[in-house]
């Protein structure tokens, strides 16, 4: 079996007096960061922990997390990371099903969990010697080294399993696709109990590379963080992208950014033109928890030429369409199937969810073009099917965004006697005076066919989101 290096261990053997985090109020290098690790890691050994050990964590972004994490590694124990939107009963569920034996939070103030779990707070547990412990200098390639639960839009949610290979492999694909200069900074907005937060943590240990962190993703927090550390590389969604642009118009806030990386389904087009307006470039990438973030990203010469597109896959993956069993011509939507040395081999305690081809079905719509760039068109699950006709939500709500009165658009089907089901969409105005429904669905008549026009078009408030700030299209129609 092959061995992977310990990420962090071999960065601090490379590179010990780099700065590894970044934080409104302290810089750590990569010494300082093994050594608290390597502290911690003492503790909890002395608590228990061992090589093997299911141990999950609860916690949100911080330089406490990043040291668990290396912790927990060094180890050998499995990272359960769980979700802090969640209520008690799905964690529970979460850590029963995950089979953990411990719980690391921040916070335990309110915790309701299942009596065998061993509860440890990272702000309560008592300092104790350091002495020796058998450190996990390599890795075993295929040894699991996180799960994560999908979000479980049927039934109930499964456990990712992630090996050492696929953060490994995941990384070094990475950076053959983005490049890597010396003064890179990447800012770190996403959560790190989901795949893209997590891969940064990685992505920094393995390139020596600075990381930032902030706790919140919005606008300013972002815009303010990128001017005071120089940041060239960040991971955003659509939504917070937009407010970015929107807050840094007529500025150079950014002129540092050398990469936004742009996930969460396909970009409408007017988003795409504003940061080309910018100068801003946009990498849009196309990724989901099996397969440890990223699986294509457009390369930066085809920013222009293929606006739009999610890119090739990265270098050693692939990527089909598939429909019916069969291979999809170009121009032609059908299912995107994935494989690669970063892609899951399945979920866990769940083996008729495995993929014993090594490919992975993704539940996900697109289609490439002649030139083989992928087009990203919706989530399978969120396909409307009107009259027989297929509808993506996606293109709707670019057509929405591109009115000058909108800034969010959330498009869902509703059940229609006649035609199965319709489109349905919901907005929310930067206008105290905005266009009225019959407005907006004259506006847009002349973009789109008509069976994908809107048979109503309702005002919010704000439109249900996740913890990465995805739009949760499933959700819109509590608004009815």
């Amino acid at each position: 079996m092959n061995q992977i290096p310990n990420f962090l261990l071999e960065r601090v053997r490379l590179t010990p007096d780099r700065v590894a985090i970044a934080t409104d109020v302290e810089e750590i290098t990569f010494k300082e960061l093994h050594n608290r690790v390597i502290k911690l890691a003492y503790t909890f050994h002395q608590l228990g922990i061992k090589d093997g050990t299911h141990v999950s964590v609860l916690m949100n972004n911080s330089v406490e997390f990043i040291v668990v994490v290396h912790a927990l590694h060094y180890i050998g124990a499995t990272l359960i990371l769980l979700n802090i939107r969640l209520s008690d009963d799905e964690i529970g569920y979460q850590l029963e099903n995950s089979d953990s034996e411990y719980l690391i939070v921040a916070n335990s103030d309110t915790m309701r969990i299942p009596e065998n779990i061993k509860l440890l707070n990272i702000n309560e547990m008592e300092q104790v010697e350091s002495k020796d412990f058998p450190i996990q200098y390599t890795f075993d390639e295929d040894k699991i080294a996180t799960m994560m639960y999908t979000s479980g839009t049927t039934g109930f949610p499964k456990a990712v399993l992630q090996t050492y290979r696929n953060h490994w492999s995941s990384a070094v694909a990475s950076v053959l696709n983005l490049g890597l200069e010396q003064q890179d900074v990447w800012l770190v907005c996403l959560p790190m109990f989901h795949v893209g937060g997590l891969s940064t943590v990685y992505k920094s240990a393995i390139y020596g590379m600075k990381i930032v962190l902030t706790n919140k993703a919005d606008a300013h927090t972002i815009k303010d963080c990128v001017l005071k550390h120089n940041v060239t590389i960040l991971s955003v969604v659509t939504k917070v992208l937009n407010d970015l642009l929107t807050l840094v118009e007529g500025t150079n806030d950014l002129q540092s950014v050398r990469a936004a990386l742009l996930g969460g389904g396909p970009a409408p087009l007017p988003l795409l033109q504003k940061a080309n307006s910018l100068n801003v470039p946009v990498y849009q990438t196309y990724g989901m928890t099996e397969t440890c973030s990223q699986i294509a990203t457009l390369s930066p010469e085809y920013m222009l030429s293929k606006l739009g597109s999610a890119g090739k896959a990265l270098f050693g993956c692939t990527l089909e369409i598939k429909e019916d069993g069969r291979t999809c011509l170009p121009g032609e939507v059908g299912e995107i199937v994935v494989q690669g040395p970063n892609v899951s081999k399945g979920y866990y305690k769940l083996p008729q969810f495995s993929d014993s081809s090594d490919y992975l079905f993704t539940g996900d719509l697109g289609y490439v073009d002649e030139d083989g760039f992928l087009f990203v068109v919706d989530r399978r699950s969120d396909l409307i099917i009107s009259g027989g006709e297929n509808i993506y939500p996606a293109e709707i709500e670019s057509v929405l965004l591109s009115h000058p009165d909108i800034i969010e658009a959330g498009v869902t089907g509703k059940e229609d006697p006649t035609w199965g089901k319709v489109p349905v969409g919901f907005v929310i105005s930067k206008s105290p005076n905005p266009p009225s429904q019959e407005e907006l669905i004259e506006y847009c008549r002349d973009k789109i066919a008509g069976y994908k026009i809107p048979k109503e078009i309702i005002y919010v408030e704000n439109l249900p989101r996740n913890a990465t700030n995805k739009l949760v299209r499933r959700e819109l129609l509590k608004f009815l």
